[in-house]
């Protein structure tokens, strides 16, 4: 089948690698994005550069506006919705502009699938902040790392929601908004509750994007803070691996609709925010890296590792890009184009 994808936040990190792997099959796309992200214009040029101003379509818009979303929605087959507030931090500073972009944003793209009379299958970039500081799992504490004690493979989807952080209310409200489409409304919506995710065309920041960020400001000599302990445990799922779930979704949507996924690197693809990873980086660029210190930030979890058996299970999907594999990769990208940065 043919399909047409409208994808919100589409010149974005995620967006703009899904949106090249789609125009490579010959995929018709209309990017939706409001170009807020420093990184955005950026992304456009690289993809008008690869495939042609007409290989794809462009519309800037913001999700906050129904109206323009609504009208952007009516051609659609299937809805990857990416764009929204990105950072815990900002969202502590500025709660009511997360909430519209993330939890209102959210709405008026259920909305605009829903009136578009096209039944389109919609996929939900949620995140693990959903889960909270998940309290009642008991930690245990290793010289480079925490862990979980009990929870082996991971934090599964039946995990209670407990949304930490204005950031974590504001995507968790999309979240549930998303899921009861698909009861209420009978839309085929898939909601991935999203790890980690990094790659190339990130164009990582201090408060997001932590992976990219550190390869940036250590090639660039820029400083790096590190708030609390730098012992923080995160599941890194590379973005090749988590287009592969985008599509799989698509391809078996009769199996997803409806459902929650956990999706990250998993229990296998876990590292410390810098107890490990800065080690790792100073065998990089081969020289030791001066680093600040912080406070421990707000909504900041000790461990972070998704179950991801469900998505193994049911869509056959799993990580295949190990973080040695993926963190060299995005190390290369960012040294072959210091010119972004």
């Amino acid at each position: 089948m043919d399909r047409q994808y409208l994808i919100t936040g589409g010149a974005g990190f995620i967006g703009s690698n899904y949106v090249h792997r789609l125009l490579q099959r010959g995929g018709k796309v209309t990017i939706y994005d409001n170009l807020s992200r420093a990184g955005a214009p950026r992304n456009l040029e690289w993809l008008k550069r690869e495939f042609g101003d007409k290989a794809f379509d462009v519309i800037v818009g913001d999700v906050r506006d129904a109206d323009r979303i609504t009208e952007a929605g009516r051609g659609a087959d299937v809805i990857v919705h990416l764009a929204g507030q990105v950072a815990v931090t900002t969202s502590v500073i500025n709660p009511r502009d997360d909430f519209e972009s993330n939890a209102i944003g959210t709405f008026n793209v259920m909305e605009a699938a829903r009136l578009s009379g096209k039944n389109p299958i919609v996929i939900y970039a949620s995140t693990n902040k959903v889960y909270g500081g998940m309290d009642d799992v008991e930690l245990f504490e290793e010289p480079t790392r925490w862990r979980y004690k009990d929870l082996v493979n991971g934090c599964p989807e039946t995990q209670p929601l407990d949304f930490h952080s204005p950031y974590g209310c504001s995507k968790g409200t999309g979240d549930q908004y998303v899921r009861d489409y698909a009861r209420m409304y009978d839309l085929p919506t898939v909601v991935f509750r999203q790890s980690c995710i990094y790659g190339p065309r990130q164009f990582g920041i201090e408060d997001q994007g932590w992976v990219a960020w550190f390869i940036i400001a250590a090639v660039m000599g820029r400083p790096i803070t590190i708030y609390g302990d730098g012992k923080q445990v995160r599941d890194i799922l590379h973005v090749d691996d988590l287009m592969n779930a985008y599509d799989l979704a698509v391809e078996k949507i009769d199996v997803a609709r409806g459902k929650v996924y956990n999706l990250g690197g998993g229990p296998d693809n876990v590292m410390s925010v810098w107890a490990e990873f800065g080690p790792k980086l100073e065998r990089y660029i081969d020289s030791a890296i001066e680093v600040a210190r912080g406070d421990w930030r707000p909504g900041d979890q000790r461990v972070f590792y998704a179950d991801v058996s469900k998505a193994e299970k049911e869509l056959g999907w799993k990580p295949k890009i190990n973080v040695e594999e993926g963190v060299q990769k995005l190390f290369e990208w960012v040294q072959e184009n210091k010119n972004l940065f």
